[in-house]
Formats: structure tokens, sequence, C-alpha cells
């Protein structure tokens, strides 16, 4: 009886996802919002109609490595390149910046903790789950106002495409960290192994893949045997360098990226995520959360939480962007424009809470900061923009 449950499981989730995913875009918020809320509500803390199994666990899992495959499709690397030192240098700050006010903000409510301790790695992965940036919506906004391809929209793009690698590179290392029977040297060199792994390995499927693609043009098969390396990439990743899944599942995406198909199969696994995994992952963070134990404090630590988030990007962006030569106003924008959370951010949580540094309350937080970034981001953006004397930008 429990296998055909399974079947109604999935036909909830899939339909409650839909509905409130196109609400949540008619109201101008990202769908994976209305997603994340349609768990929350089928879920064991309002209707009961879907309860968290083995089996959608598996399904989300599967789903985020989807996701992250598709984000390292989606890099551009001669744009990455091109950047230079400039977005790296903004990327890092604006990756150190909430870094650190995540950490501290944990640490002013919860009380400070030694290094090391369990206490200290569940306030840092705080700052960790801050550092993530999505600019889904500042691109559009940039496209609106027609500053997308100005240089302060092009620095923005190119910074937030650095800033998740270091984002994913942060994670790791602190995932690695909190697993008692780690040491620091040992995470260091595992971590370095595996991206050397990754860039000998990398290259020559790389190679492989660039010859097959010649040879197969746009066939189904290039697409399959990307999977296969995206599967491949997490489950080596896990087992035999203790890294996240997640980072394996992103740096195969960062190996095909360059082959002239890579549009193809980025197409062929968002079909797969749009339709079914991607749908089950989101929902399945409204299930895990809880607003059972839900307390005045909690909502204090959420909104503390938003602002600080928000602030550390525009601090660090802004300011960095400000050392490097741009002007007051172009320096706001390109902070206010780095501020937006969206899906790396989920998949950060998703992660702390897999290997204990998460506890499922505290993804209110998380899905308050999506919707407010989401929100706050494209109005602050205009405001700036309207405020220029003419249309022209550095």
């Amino acid at each position: 009886m429990e296998t055909y449950e399974v079947f109604k499981d999935l036909a909830i989730i899939i339909i409650f996802a839909k509905i409130f995913g196109i609400l949540a875009r008619k109201l101008k918020a990202p769908q994976v919002v209305g997603q994340i809320i349609a768990g929350l509500l089928i879920g064991p803390s309002v209707l009961g109609l879907v309860q968290q199994t083995d089996f959608l666990v598996m399904m989300a899992e599967i789903g985020v490595v989807l996701l992250m495959f598709s984000a390292g499709l989606e890099t551009n690397l001669k744009d990455l390149m091109k950047t230079g030192p400039i977005a790296f240098l903004i990327a890092c700050a604006g990756v150190f910046v909430p870094l650190v006010g995540g950490t501290l903000l944990y640490m002013a409510f919860y009380g400070t903790a030694p290094w090391g301790s369990e206490k200290f790695y569940q306030a840092l992965f705080i700052g960790v789950i801050m550092t993530a940036t999505s600019v889904s919506i500042t691109v559009q906004s940039l496209k609106e106002l027609g500053k997308l391809k100005s240089k302060v929209g092009t620095t923005i793009l190119s910074a937030a495409i650095i800033d998740d690698v270091i984002g994913i590179i942060v994670l790791t290392f602190v995932v690695g960290f909190k697993n008692p029977d780690s040491n620091p040297g040992k995470v260091v060199i595992s971590t370095i192994l595996f991206f050397v792994f990754a860039f000998i390995v990398g290259f020559i499927l790389y190679k492989i893949f660039n010859k097959l693609d010649k040879r197969y043009p746009h066939t189904r098969r290039i697409a399959i045997l990307g999977l296969a390396l995206c599967f491949s990439f997490s489950y080596i990743a896990e087992v035999y360098f203790g890294i996240a899944d997640i980072t394996g599942a992103y740096v195969a995406g960062i190996i095909l990226c360059s082959i002239k198909d890579s549009d193809y199969i980025a197409e062929k696994m968002d079909i797969n995520s749009y339709m079914l995994f991607g749908p089950v992952f989101f929902a399945s963070i409204g299930l895990k959360t809880s607003i059972d134990n839900i307390s005045g404090e909690i909502l204090l630590f959420s909104l503390c939480f938003v602002l600080t988030a928000l602030a550390a990007k525009i601090i660090g962006c802004g300011l960095m962007a400000r050392i490097c030569q741009f002007n007051g106003k172009d320096s706001l924008k390109i902070g206010v424009g780095m501020m937006t959370r969206g899906e790396v951010a989920l998949i950060v949580s998703q992660k702390g809470l897999s290997v204990g540094l998460l506890a499922p309350v505290y993804f209110t937080a998380v899905i308050l900061l999506i919707i407010v970034s989401s929100i706050c981001t494209p109005i602050i953006l205009k405001i700036l923009y309207s405020r220029d004397k003419n249309n022209s930008t550095i």
C-alpha cells in the first residue's frame, strides 16, 4: 500500500506547487517561493496532506543535484575569464561580509561559541547561507531598464557567478570541518585534491564530450551522458573526497558549459527539473519547515537575518566597487543588485539541514529573505536609475 501512497504524494506536490508557483509569478515574486509555500501548506504543519518520507527525501536530493548541474551548465566561462580582478574582488567582499555578519548575528542571539564547537559551526553556517547570490530578478530588472549590458550590469552578473563558486567552496569547507572525524588539514587537502582531480579529469572529459558533440550534434545521447557525468561527480565528491554532492554536480556542469550543445543539455535537464524533481525539492523545503516551534525570538531573529543579509551585500559589494573606482551611485547599484537570494540559498540551507547544521525552524528566515530581497531589489534599482541625470553609466 505504501508504494501507491507515493503516487498520491507526488500528484499533490506537483499540483499544489504549480498552482502556487503561478500565483507567486502573478504577484511578481519568484515561482520557487510559491512552491515552498505549497510544501508548507500541504505538509504536517498545516493540512497534513503529505508526510516527509525517505523516497521524497531522495527525490529532493536528486532535484538539488540537477539544479546545481544546470547552474554549472549555464555558467559562461569566457565571460567569467574576461571580468578580471574587479568582479572577483567584489564577489570576495560579497561573500566575506555576509559570512562574518551572519556568524555574528547568530552569536548575538545565542551566545558566543569556541572555535570548532558544534555551536560555532551552526553560527558559521548562518553566514554561509547569506553568501549566496541569485541575480535572476536583478537580470530582469536591468533588462527592463535597458542597463543589462552596461558596465554596472556586466559587473553584477560576473560577480554573481564568481560569488556562487566561492560560496560553494566555503560550504564545502564548513560541512567538511563539521564532521567530528575530520581535521582542518584533512578537509583542506581533500578539497584541494578534489578540485585538482576535477581540473585534470574534467579537461579530459571536456575533450571527449567536445568530440562526441561534433560527431553527434544535438542528440539525446549527449544529454544522457551529461546526466551520467553529473551523478558520477556527485558520487565521487561525496564518497571519495568527503565533498558535498552538489559541489560535484556544479563542477560537472562547469566541465560541459563550453561545449557547443551545453544549452541543449541544460534544456533537457530543465525538463526533468521543471516537471518533477524541481517541484519536489522546493516543496520539500516547505514540508521540512516547522512553524510549530516558531516563537517571538525566532521571528525577531528572522527579521534581523533578513536585514543583516541585505545590508551585508550592499556594504561588502558596494564598498569594494567604490574601492575599484566605481562612483558612489554605481557602487550602490552594484551592492543592491547583488543582494537578491534564491535557489542557491535554499540549496545551501537544505544541505545544512541534512548534515545537522541548521534546524528546520530557521527555514522561515531563509524564505523570508528570498521574498523580501526579490521584491525590494527591482524597486530600489528602479529608484536609483531614475535619479540619474542622464541614461549613461560608466
